[in-house]
This record gives structure tokens, C-alpha cells and sequence, in this order.
């Protein structure tokens, strides 16, 4: 099985410890980005991942491409050119404070690539899945462009297609967001979203719930689920559960509408090392339950409790195998040492 993940990959600079910014003296360094946390995530469990990109040929632009081969990511489609690699600043919230994200990637290189940068047809040549999320037609109207021909060649080689909404309001407004992921939703089978996704892209809202208060209602969410699945035929649509109780704290669970069924997953009160990229490990899982065609109910067990552990690794990317997933999905969740 081969899986195509298409995006941007970002150097991440973050304070030690829980330090602020304008208290930072020195920053920890480490790459990551939507797609290509889903790409590390599924070269761990053993699925031929590739990731696509375009990278600066100099020396920040390799170490992208030296860290995702190191956890055993193909990058040999990853495009070189460019000046610059984008950057975020990630402040780590504690307790009441949140965590807060500054971002530095205009003008990077996947945001001025072109579409004569991918041959797609070479792309998904023995491809079966192809991965994309919303942050990726937000960086600019080529990026834009670039998703969409993609989708249509993956579409025209029978690839299956998911997306993560992952709407991010530094990026564009809610209106060109809704405007451009319109366009794309016809290509996607398996839809991911959580919480906020739905509303703030498409206006549709679960009623009964408040994301701020961390108030959930199952008969809310089925809603949103089963009006996107009107609106754009998806096969699949999941929409992760976050119970924000603080920064450090939150409860994590996870509904999958298929086949006509609603799925709720089990929760987890998960202890927060770093949040960053818990959305994407959980697209991941349910991509590779699918891929080795899991039950509903399982697959969603799966997905989650590798988003649960990912939650504990710092670092944007999930590093776990598929074993010690399906170990605590089994129930084994205690956390005692493993001789």
C-alpha cells in the first residue's frame, strides 16, 4: 500500500520548557507540518508513506528532508527550489494559558511553487491514498491551484482521497476558505474536522455544544456529521472530541459517521506533554485502519488511541508503531513500564 501526503513541511521554534516568548533566550528547534506528521505517522506503522513537497535546495531545506527520511518517509518526489522554508514559533501553554502559534511562512517555497513543479501522473503511479488538508490551499492561490489538480489526478487513477479541514484563521478568512475548500470537497471520499472546522468553513454548527467550555453532544455532532455527508458524498466522516479542561489537560475521544452508522469512540483523559499534531496522527490512524480494512468501530478505536499517544511525544510527529497502538486501544492504558 502506498500513500501520497501533499503539503508543507515548516522549521518549528519553540522557548524551552514553558518559558514565554519574551522570555525566550534560546529556542529548540524540529520540523513539522500537517501532511508530513501524517507521513511520518504511517511510514511508523509500516505503510510505504512518500511526502510532496517543494524545499530550498541550502542546508534548512535538507534538514527537512534528512529528518522525515530518518523516520522513514520517501521523499524522493520532494521538489528543490525555492529561498526559504517556512518557520512557526510555538509557545507551550500551562494550566489556564493556552498555547499560541506565531507563524513565518510567507513567500515559502510551497507557497510560490507552480503547477509545473509535480508530474501527478508520476505521482500516483502505484499510489492507493492521497492526503491533503486545508492548510495547504491557504498558502496561497497557486497552492491553491496545485490541490486541485492533484485531487483531479489522484481522482482519475481511481486514489482514494482524504482531507483534514484544519481551518486556520491566520491564514484566510472563513469566506475564501468556504470558496476554495468548496471546490475541493468533490474529490475527497473520507472527510476529517474537528470541533470548530465545520462551522467556521462551512457554517454548519453542532448544536448543544461549546468548544470553549468543552461542553460536547454526541446527537450535535451526528448532525454536523450527516449534514457535510449531504452536502459533499463523503464516504467517511470523523470529527475528533476535544474536552478542553486546561492546557495540560484534556479529555480526547472521536465519532465516525460510515455506512450509514455513527461510531463514538472511548475516551481518554490525556495528561498533555504537547498537543501539536494530535489531529494529524489521528488522520493517520484512520488512514491506515482503512488500509488494512479494519472494522468501523476499530479502525476509529485505532485512530484515537494513536492521537491519545501522540499527545505525549514532543515534537510535531507521532513516533509509535502499530503495536503500541493497538496495546492500549486493547485497554492497556496504565502506563507502566515496558521490560
Amino acid at each position: 500500500m502506498k500513500v501520497v501526503t501533499f503539503g508543507e513541511i515548516m522549521l518549528r521554534l519553540a522557548p524551552e520548557g514553558y518559558s514565554r516568548f519574551v522570555q525566550a533566550v534560546s529556542y529548540g528547534a524540529v520540523y513539522g507540518g500537517g501532511e508530513a506528521n501524517v507521513a511520518v505517522s504511517l511510514a511508523g506503522f509500516g505503510i510505504n508513506a512518500a511526502f510532496l513537497t517543494k524545499l530550498p535546495k541550502h542546508e534548512i531545506g535538507q534538514g527537512a528532508v534528512n529528518k522525515l527520511r530518518e523516520f522513514g518517509v520517501d521523499t524522493s518526489m520532494i521538489v528543490r527550489g525555492g529561498d526559504r522554508v517556512g518557520i512557526y514559533f510555538l509557545e507551550k501553554g500551562s494550566s489556564q494559558r493556552p498555547s499560541k502559534v506565531i507563524y513565518d511562512r510567507a513567500h515559502s517555497a510551497i507557497a510560490e511553487a507552480v503547477l509545473s513543479d509535480f508530474d501527478w501522473d508520476r505521482v500516483f503511479d502505484g499510489a492507493d491514498w492521497f492526503h491533503f488538508t486545508g492548510i495547504t490551499p491557504a498558502l496561497s492561490d497557486s497552492a491553491a491551484g496545485i490541490c486541485k489538480v492533484a485531487c483531479k489526478a489522484a481522482k482519475a487513477k481511481n486514489v482514494t482521497v482524504s482531507c483534514d479541514i484544519n481551518y486556520r484563521a491566520n491564514l484566510w478568512t472563513r469566506e475564501k476558505a468556504k470558496e476554495v475548500m468548496t471546490g475541493l470537497m468533490e474529490y475527497v471520499d473520507i472527510c476529517v474536522a474537528n470541533e470548530e472546522d465545520a462551522a467556521d468553513v462551512f457554517g454548519i454548527k453542532a448544536s448543544g455544544s461549546d468548544v470553549v467550555s468543552g461542553k460536547i453532544s454526541h446527537e450535535g455532532y451526528k448532525e454536523v456529521a450527516s449534514e457535510l455527508i449531504k452536502k459533499f458524498n463523503f464516504k467517511q466522516t470523523a470529527i475528533t472530541l476535544r474536552e478542553s479542561i486546561s492546557a495540560n489537560d484534556n479529555n480526547w475521544a472521536a465519532m465516525l459517521c460510515a455506512g450509514g452508522n455513527y461510531y463514538f469512540s472511548k475516551k481518554y483523559a490525556v495528561h498533555i506533554v504537547d498537543r501539536v499534531g494530535g489531529g494529524d496522527s489521528f488522520t493517520a490512524g484512520l488512514i491506515y485502519a482503512n488500509l488494512q480494512g479494519m472494522p468501523f468501530q476499530e479502525g476509529l478505536e485505532f485512530a484515537v488511541a494513536a492521537s491519545c499517544l501522540k499527545h505525549t511525544i514532543e515534537g510535531d510527529f507521532n513516533l509509535v508503531s502499530a503495536d503500541e497502538v493497538k496495546k492500549l486501544a486493547a485497554g492497556n492504558a496504565s502506563g507502566r513500564v515496558q521490560r
